[in-house]
């Protein structure tokens, strides 16, 4: 029944992509706008800051593993930053979405849901999701690719900034971007569009099935937390995986 619900709202937010592009929608004017200062603008401390950490522990890790075996770590600036580019960046801002992002549209669509504002939307002749979900969506696919280029540069520059005062690495060695190319950018633009999409999508699924009251309402939270979380992953190793197949010794 999940994955039901699940294709049936996205089905439904692509026809409803299509109506507001083609101008057969009814929507408030500037609705983008204000998701995107509440997906984006509200979310950009937390990104910036888990991603910094997270950055400067991965680089302490490696070069202190490094240290052990080779002692040379004049190469983990490039690796790192190939792999922050193709991948960290994207996955661990889409993690960081799903747990603020959807529990938030999953708890706003569920309070709609169980008190029937959503019967009355569909009763003065507004379709729920051109209303609701679809503002959602197109800001959450900008943002995230924003988020992600932002955290990305966060984490990486922690990284660097951890890499010179812990093991004394050359910040011109660590901080060389030649080894990075337009498949590695590609790669990560493709799945932080995809995760942009999945997020509020998952969350809006979960917020339009709640049952209930506030009960009903905290476990369609709970699930869009969890849903969109497994969604970021399976996506993360779905494109891996055609990317390693598609363009093989490039990434």
């Amino acid at each position: 029944r999940w994955p039901a619900q699940l294709a049936a709202v996205l089905a439904d937010t692509a026809g409803g992509v299509v109506r507001r592009v083609t101008g057969r929608s009814r929507h408030r004017r500037g609705d983008v706008l204000v998701q995107l200062h509440l997906l984006g603008n509200r979310s950009l401390g937390f990104v910036l800051i888990t991603l910094g950490f997270l950055g400067m522990v991965m680089a302490y890790q490696a070069c202190l593993q490094l240290s052990r075996i080779t002692g040379d770590t004049s190469q983990i600036g490039q690796q790192f930053l190939r792999l922050v580019t193709s991948d960290l960046a994207a996955t661990l801002t889409g993690l960081m979405l799903a747990t603020r992002v959807g529990a938030g549209i999953a708890a706003e669509l569920g309070s709609m849901k169980v008190t029937e504002q959503l019967d009355a939307l569909r009763m003065s002749g507004v379709l729920p999701i051109d209303y609701l979900v679809v503002p959602r969506v197109l800001a959450s696919m900008v943002m995230t690719v924003v988020l992600s280029v932002l955290g990305g540069l966060a984490m990486f520059a922690a990284a660097g900034l951890t890499a010179k005062l812990s093991f004394q690495v050359n910040p011109t060695v660590f901080f060389d971007a030649s080894s990075v190319t337009f498949t590695h950018l590609a790669v990560g633009l493709v799945k932080a569009l995809s995760y942009g999409v999945a997020v509020p999508v998952v969350a809006a699924a979960c917020g339009l099935t709640a049952r209930g009251s506030s009960e009903g309402v905290g476990h369609a939270t709970t699930s869009a937390v969890i849903g969109g979380s497994f969604a970021v992953l399976t996506l993360d190793l779905i494109w891996s995986i055609a990317a390693y197949l598609a363009f093989p010794g490039r990434l």
